[in-house]
This record gives structure tokens, C-alpha cells and sequence, in this order.
């Protein structure tokens, strides 16, 4: 199996591009199917078995929300 190298990306999207994303994982997760997506020219494939949370931060008076989704790799 063909190893990635580590990755820290962080990508805009329009407020349309960012609902249509939303829209399409909320579909997958309701049909229990996985989640692909394509990041900076690489496609993501998110198994059924993701682990997905919520994360609030606030700082120096900014605030951030990030939906997380997190998964192990399998060999």
C-alpha cells in the first residue's frame, strides 16, 4: 500500500460551495454510505466508520466552529 505524505490544509468556499458539501455528507451519513470529497486536487474517501464532533474555540476575541471527521486508516 502506497503511503500519503502528511497534509495540513486549510480551503475557503463560498457560502453555496460550503451548503452543498454540508448537504452531501448529511446524505451520505443518512443513507449510512461513505463520504467522498475532493480537497486541493486530492479525493477523500470517508469510511461509514468516521467519528465526527463538533469543535468551539475562542480566542483573543475571535471564534471558531470546526466540524471534525476523523477516522484510523486501515490496512
Amino acid at each position: 500500500m502506497t503511503t500519503k505524505e502528511d497534509r495540513d490544509i486549510e480551503k475557503d468556499y463560498s457560502t453555496s460551495d460550503f451548503v452543498a458539501k454540508l448537504r452531501r455528507l448529511a446524505d451520505s451519513l443518512e443513507k449510512g454510505e461513505q463520504f467522498e470529497i475532493q480537497i486541493a486536487g486530492e479525493r477523500i474517501y470517508v469510511p461509514v466508520r468516521a467519528m465526527y464532533n463538533i469543535e468551539h474555540e475562542r480566542e483573543d476575541g475571535a471564534e471558531e466552529i470546526e466540524f471534525q471527521i476523523k477516522w484510523e486508516k486501515k490496512d
